[in-house]
C-alpha cells in the first residue's frame, strides 16, 4: 500500500509539505496547473532549489501579486474547493483540512466555525498549500499518511491579531485531543504552524511514527527561516510491509 511519511523533525507548515512533495517526485507544473482551477486569482507559485549543510531541498513560494485579498470565512472556502475540478477525493480531504482549521479556531475564539474569520489561514497561500498538499498525496497515490512526533518552539509570533505566543494558540487546539505527540524542540520561533499541523492532524488520521516500510522516493521541504539546524520537512515516499508475509515469502525461496 503506497504510503507517505512526514518525517518533521525541524517543524512543518503548509509550504514545507508543498516543496516535499515536489521532492518527492510530483511534477510542480501539474501541480501549478491544477491549482490554477481553483477560483483565487493575486497569485504565482515559484519554485526554487536551496542548498543548507549540503542537501539540496524545494522551496516552494506563493507570491501574492496583487494586493487586497477578501477576507474568507469556512463556507467561502469550500465553495472555491467545490466549485473547482479537482479530483472528487481531493475536494474533500482539502475541506476537512479546513474545517479542523476552523474549529480550532473558533474554539480560540469563542465563535461557530462558520463565523471564523480566516485571516493567515484564508489567505491565498493557505488555500493553495493545502489544497497543493492533499493533491500531491493524490497525484503520488499515497493511501496512507504517517507522521512523525512534532516539535514545538517557543516564543512569540506577530499575526494579524497582533503579539500571540508560540505555538499559536490555534496549532495547541488542533493538536489537542488527537493522537500526535509533541515535544519542547527548544528553539525560539514557530515550528509548527496552524496549517501545517491541521494537515498533519487530519490527513494522518492518528497514524504516528515510520511505518515498516519500503522506500521509493524521499524529498525534502525547504522552510522559509535559517537557524541552527536544517529547517526541512523531509517526506518518504514507499509501500508499508507485512513483516510475516515478508519473512514467508522469503523463506519459501
Amino acid at each position: 500500500m503506497k504510503t507517505a511519511y512526514f518525517d518533521c523533525f525541524s517543524g512543518v507548515s503548509g509550504d514545507m509539505c508543498l516543496g516535499a512533495l515536489v521532492g518527492a517526485g510530483v511534477d510542480f507544473d501539474q501541480l501549478c496547473r491544477a491549482l490554477a482551477g481553483l477560483a483565487v486569482e493575486g497569485y504565482e507559485l515559484r519554485r526554487e532549489q536551496v542548498c543548507r549543510a549540503g542537501i539540496a531541498a524545494d522551496n516552494i513560494l506563493v507570491e501574492v501579486v496583487a494586493g487586497g485579498q477578501p477576507v474568507r470565512r469556512l463556507p467561502d472556502i469550500e465553495h472555491i474547493i467545490t466549485t473547482s475540478d479537482l479530483p472528487e477525493a481531493v475536494k474533500h480531504r482539502s475541506k476537512q483540512v479546513f474545517q479542523t482549521l476552523a474549529r480550532a479556531e473558533a474554539r480560540v475564539h469563542e465563535t461557530t466555525p462558520d463565523q471564523v474569520h480566516f485571516h493567515e489561514v484564508g489567505a491565498v497561500d493557505a488555500i493553495v498549500d493545502v489544497v497543493g498538499t492533499v493533491l500531491g498525496l493524490h497525484l503520488l497515490a499515497a493511501q496512507n499518511v504517517y507522521v512523525s512526533p512534532l516539535p514545538l518552539g517557543y516564543g512569540l509570533i506577530h499575526c494579524h491579531h497582533g503579539i500571540i505566543p508560540a505555538p499559536a494558540p490555534a496549532t495547541l487546539e488542533i493538536l489537542s485531543g488527537v493522537n500526535l505527540p509533541v515535544y519542547d524542540a527548544g528553539i525560539q520561533m514557530e515550528t509548527v504552524t496552524p496549517t501545517g499541523a491541521a494537515l498533519m492532524a487530519t490527513l494522518s488520521e492518528g497514524r504516528v511514527g515510520l511505518p515498516t516500510m519500503t522506500i521509493d522516493r524521499v524529498g525534502y521541504g525547504a522552510g522559509k527561516r535559517e537557524y541552527e539546524r536544517p529547517n526541512f520537512l523531509r517526506l518518504l515516499v514507499g509501500n508499508v510491509v507485512d513483516l510475516q508475509k515478508y519473512y514467508c515469502l522469503n523463506l519459501m525461496n
